[in-house]
């Protein structure tokens, strides 16, 4: 391997010049840049208990009301990238967000894309442009890019749900913004129900295509019969993985990041092999184990953790009478976009 030069070899007046001209000699810091064989991620192996955070989440709902926070979010911040930059990964947000009994968080839109996993309480919903989505623990809801929505509560518990966004990637291409509305008006409710059968939609096609983003809310009850329907057909050592699509085009439900829904069996694990993208992992329901070469992390219902991109993860169900049940959000259809996509047979 060829031996670079460095910043030293260089005459300090030669630097200087340089510097003078806004110019930087790149050979000193090609390795930086384009390491041989292998990525150096920034994202560290990360992880964060429900147990632990929803106390202060608590705490932060009597301490700041929402006319003072908009959104009342404890960010889930990896420490490879500093706290300061609150993102999971190169392209992931990660919130924790509590609307109280009573609250409204006001409409707004902005342009990166967000989706809501409900973790706990029942009685809140998500109005998206105009669609009211009911939220129910394991419920997914979409509001993307450039839709206005708004959050209320009429029940009478804490409802606290995951923020997964690609903020960090939006704001690194310097378009990020929000716009701040006044409130919505309900104009439908439950538009979910149209798509509740595989393999088919409504008719006439075009008309429903018309929308990007046919589908907002995917209720955790189907989806989690689905996965129980799929284990008893998928042989073992296969994953148990539903994908949470575009029902009519049958592409990713949003364009940069991706999400899917992963089973184990009571007391099954299941290796996932090293991909290039980044990925966060919530347990829905269940106790499991994930371990890539770097970390391990037991997780407990509502837990979340991350895990850098080219690292295999071994996931374990350490239950032996129970499922459990994954959230799973990654960096894939970015990857795919740009043409970066890998899966790799080894660490």
């Amino acid at each position: 391997m060829l031996q670079l030069g460095t910043l030293d070899d260089l005459p300090s007046d030669y630097r200087d010049a340089l510097t003078r001209q806004h110019l930087v000699p790149l050979w000193p810091s090609l390795r930086k840049v384009l390491p041989p064989g292998k990525p150096i991620p920034q994202t560290r192996p990360a992880y964060w208990s429900y147990e632990a955070l929803r106390p202060l989440l608590m705490q932060a709902g009597e301490l700041t009301p929402m006319e003072k926070a908009e959104r009342r979010v404890l960010v889930l911040a990896n420490p490879g990238h500093g706290l300061e930059k609150m993102q999971a990964s190169a392209a992931i947000y990660l919130g924790m967000q509590l609307l109280l009994p009573g609250e409204w968080a006001p409409a707004h839109r902005h342009t990166p894309n967000a989706v809501r996993m409900i973790v706990e309480g029942e009685g809140a919903y998500t109005t998206v442009d105009g669609e009211k989505c009911l939220m129910q623990r394991g419920d997914l809801i979409l509001t993307p890019t450039g839709l206005w929505h708004e959050h209320g509560h009429d029940g009478s518990e804490p409802v606290v749900w995951l923020d997964v966004l690609d903020l960090p990637l939006v704001h690194y291409l310097e378009t990020s913004y929000v716009q701040e509305g006044p409130p919505q008006k309900v104009s439908q409710q439950g538009q979910e129900r149209a798509y509740r059968s595989g393999g088919v939609v409504p008719a006439p096609l075009f008309v429903r295509s018309r929308q990007p983003y046919p589908m907002l809310r995917y209720p955790w009850s189907e989806v989690r019969q689905s996965l129980l329907g799929l284990a008893q057909s998928q042989p073992a050592g296969e994953a148990v993985q539903l994908a949470y699509i575009n029902p009519e085009s049958g592409s990713d439900c949003q364009n940069i990041l991706g999400y899917s829904a992963l089973m184990l069996r009571p007391g099954e694990s299941l290796r996932l092999p090293a991909r290039s993208p980044a990925a966060v992992l919530h347990l829905i329901e269940g106790s499991s184990s994930v371990e890539t070469a770097q970390a391990q992390f037991t997780l407990a219902e509502a837990d979340t953790c991350c895990v850098p991109g080219y690292s295999a993860v071994q996931l374990r169900n350490r239950s032996t009478s129970q499922p459990a049940f994954f959230f799973i959000a990654d960096e894939s259809p970015l990857h795919r976009k740009l043409g970066l996509y890998e899966v790799r047979g080894e660490d």
